[in-house]
């Protein structure tokens, strides 16, 4: 007589069959028209690269010294030591970003990437990818951590 299947073996079988996913590659391959395309599988009739993907959040937060603005832009960030951040309105990051600033009562200046010409202007300068990009003085932070933030903000407010 067979047992109907534990909770816990349910469980690890569907974390298990869920899990693999998290591990898929992405490929990219143009067609013979010239379209890119991107898929978790390599076509058969045609030459893919494997794309590898870089996610900015909480827990990869990449920190650059070269803003590549403006020498004008540049200048005023380093003198004032500001916060400013280039976001979108659906970005969840973005908003948790702001949130925390307000939460801390540190100012900054917005720019949004899509909705503001400076904004649009100022993120192709930066060969932006993806938001939020905060500008820390000279230091450009892609992506959001409280943590990575504070270490940054707090040092040059020191200097």
């Amino acid at each position: 007589m067979m047992s109907k299947p534990s909770f816990i073996s349910i469980l690890i079988f569907t974390l298990l069959v869920f899990s693999t996913a998290s591990f898929a590659e992405i490929y990219q391959w143009r067609d013979k028209d010239g379209q890119l395309h991107f898929g978790d599988q390599p076509p058969a009739q045609a030459k893919a690269e494997q794309v590898n993907i870089k996610i900015n959040s909480y827990e990869n937060v990449e920190v650059v010294n070269d803003l590549n603005l403006t020498s004008t832009t540049k200048k005023k960030n380093k003198r004032s030591g500001s916060v400013v951040i280039y976001t979108t309105t659906r970005c969840s990051y973005c908003k948790k970003a702001k949130l925390y600033f307000n939460s801390k009562k540190i100012g900054y200046t917005e720019y949004d990437v899509e909705n503001s010409s400076k904004g649009k202007r100022d993120y192709k300068k930066m060969n932006g990818t993806s938001v939020p990009i905060i500008l820390i003085g000279n230091t450009r932070m892609n992506g959001f951590s409280k943590s990575r933030f504070d270490q940054i903000y707090y040092s040059k407010k020191k200097n």
